[in-house]
């Protein structure tokens, strides 16, 4: 399986930025009508997603969801001032699997693919791999 490197620039602390075009996009490209997708986040203070994308108040939600269970101060040890990140993308998780049926990301009407933001704004990338099956 070839992994896709995919560049993300944040510009807030949080924010949830809907990829589910990004990565349609790169399978499209490999021409797989049927399989598996992966998306992987290799960063600690940033996670990944499925939630709706039809009502953007959802997003807004969860980000204030997560603040109330996580503030960003706290009784934390960590020395670089982001421990409420590194819990939230640990709740969130670092990786995705999604079905591929006929060429398209096998997802719920309302579903949508999220990158978690909890440490920007930042330079960001998540890798995407399709395998046929």
């Amino acid at each position: 399986m070839k992994w896709i490197r995919i560049d993300v620039a944040t510009d807030s602390r949080t924010r949830l930025i809907d990829i589910t075009n990004i990565v349609s996009d790169e399978l499209a490209k490999t021409g797989v009508k049927n399989g598996i997708c992966h998306v992987y986040m290799p960063h600690t203070t940033a996670g990944l997603t499925i939630n709706e994308n039809a009502d953007p108040d959802v997003a807004r939600d969860i980000l204030a969801g997560l603040a109330r269970l996580v503030p960003v101060t706290g009784d934390y040890r960590h020395a670089e001032g982001n421990s409420d990140a590194h819990i939230k993308a640990s709740l969130m998780g670092f990786s995705l699997t999604v079905p591929v049926i006929d060429g398209c990301l096998a997802l719920g009407t309302w579903q949508a693919l999220y990158f978690c933001e909890f440490d920007g704004p930042r330079h960001r990338h998540f890798l995407v791999g399709i395998t046929s099956g």
